[in-house]
């Protein structure tokens, strides 16, 4: 999020001045990082929490289109710095992986097809297929079927066109045309605190972590991408934005392969059902991945529990994360989700053994020498007050801005990174709305469906999506 933000101030304001601090000795160890994430490319192609079935039986779109319409403006963005010259060989964050959607039983494979038969005119899933043949799976992806019973009924999707993506590396990338464009980026500083002046401008006090003595840098605008740890912040900035908001760490694992084998067995991101109570994050989803060039495939995740706010964070994060004014929100919260809470404990008390039989419900062949876990990065899902029912569990992303612009935050998860770019550009008109009209034609030149919905133009949906697959070397 820091780093696209980051690229988009500094194409549009060339002349401003920006610095870039990181905890880390290096950029995007947190959720960012390859082996933290599932890397999907969150484009609702496979993920069926996107479009939940209605107390009626019937499904709708509405979800899932926007968020395809999202990251269709992030590949776009992704597409012009390619062909601009400004990141280098696309191959490097982004590959095509087909995306699946898999069930088993008559019930999931009736709500699969209700799915498919809502998904299959709308312009952003051109070329989606279904099929209830185990023969024409198994052609799909030999992994799912290879050991299943015959007599197992069984339905899947598949959209060729979906994508992998090392958000680890594009958040590299971008950094490294930030420094080049004369950003300045110093790692293994923490920012411990936020003042604002009489002025409006901000005091950053930093901690250099080699060495001690704290210093301080004014700005006249501040973005808070720090993850997890942005909630931290925005409460010390004391902006009253942030008054009722809490976070609810949740931790988790994947299982890994790397044998070439088992992963030639299986080339796409394949989503199941959740568990009754599982949060949309915990999808079972059995995933290719290609990092620094090498294949491996992703089972999980599996949910846990930590108090840290961030994989390297702290274990009194979330203790010292509550306020009086979320108290209330976060015990609502706590009221509301016993489903979520059943199933945490079930999962930490899961053994070995049935963690891996999960992987075997999707994979019936995988062998345990394969494969080894892997820890998850930290999400911090937001809780914040609501006057009906005091407060609620939000599992998407919430930016929270000052009401002067001077300064703004990201709190939240999934899609996260997928969605970046449309996150930032929001986050560009609520802070900046003298200027975002003067900067609305360099990004219509960035973004060509900019002030657009692409779901309204077939014609314009297959112009984006090919544009951008030619120019970032995608299957289309």
């Amino acid at each position: 999020m820091s780093a696209t933000l980051g690229t988009f101030l500094s194409l549009l304001q060339p002349t401003w001045s920006i610095r870039i601090y990181e905890r880390l000795g290096d950029v995007a160890g947190e959720s960012s990082n390859p082996w933290n994430n599932a890397g999907t490319g969150h484009a609702a192609l496979c993920e069926l929490n996107y479009m939940p079935e209605h107390p009626d039986g019937s499904v709708e779109a509405s979800k899932a289109i926007a968020i395809n319409e999202q990251f269709q403006v992030s590949r776009q963005f992704w597409a012009h710095l390619v062909e601009q010259g400004d990141i280098p060989e696309p191959s490097t964050f982004i590959n095509s992986a087909p995306h699946m959607t898999f069930v088993r039983g008559a019930k999931n494979v009736e709500y699969l097809r209700k799915r498919y038969e809502v998904l299959k005119n709308e312009p952003l899933f051109a070329g989606i297929e279904y099929t209830e043949d185990p023969a024409v799976i198994y052609e799909w992806t030999p992994a799912l079927m290879r050991g299943r019973k015959k007599t197992e009924v069984v339905a899947a999707t598949r959209i060729v066109a979906g994508t992998d993506v090392d958000f680890g590396s594009l958040t590299r990338h971008l950094f490294d045309l930030l420094t080049s464009r004369g950003a300045s980026l110093k790692t293994e500083h923490a920012v411990t605190n936020l003042k604002r002046r009489k002025d409006g401008t901000w005091d950053v006090v930093l901690r250099e972590l080699v060495g001690s003595t704290p210093t301080t840098v004014n700005a006249r605008f501040v973005f808070v991408g720090a993850g997890g740890g942005a909630l931290h912040l925005l409460q010390k900035s004391g902006i009253p934005e942030a008054r009722g908001f809490g976070g609810f760490p949740i931790s988790g694992e994947f299982y890994r392969t790397d044998t070439p084998a088992v992963v030639a067995e299986h080339r796409a991101k394949v989503y199941g059902k959740a568990a009754v109570g599982a949060p949309p994050m915990s999808v079972p989803h059995l995933d290719t991945r290609v990092v620094d060039g090498e294949a491996s495939l992703l089972f999980g995740p599996y949910a846990g529990f930590s108090p840290k706010f961030l994989k390297k964070g702290s274990w009194l994060d979330l203790p010292l994360s509550i306020r009086p004014h979320n108290l209330g929100p976060m015990l609502a919260v706590a009221r509301d989700n016993i489903d979520l809470v059943k199933y945490l404990l079930g999962e930490l008390l899961a053994s070995k053994k049935k963690k891996f039989e999960a992987l075997q419900e999707f994979m019936p062949t995988a062998d345990p020498k394969d494969w080894y876990l892997i820890t998850a990065g930290q999400r911090v899902q937001v809780m914040k007050k609501d006057a009906d029912r005091g407060g609620v569990l939000q599992f998407g992303t919430e930016v929270i801005a000052s009401a002067d612009g001077s300064i703004a935050g990201l709190l939240g998860a999934s899609p996260g990174a997928s969605t970046a770019v449309p996150i930032m550009l929001d986050v560009l008109e609520r802070c900046f709305p003298d200027l975002y009209p003067s900067w609305t034609p360099a990004i219509k030149k960035m973004i060509p469906s900019f002030g657009t919905q692409l779901t309204e133009s077939p014609t314009a949906a297959r112009a984006v999506l090919a544009r951008t697959a030619k120019a970032l070397h995608l299957a289309g």
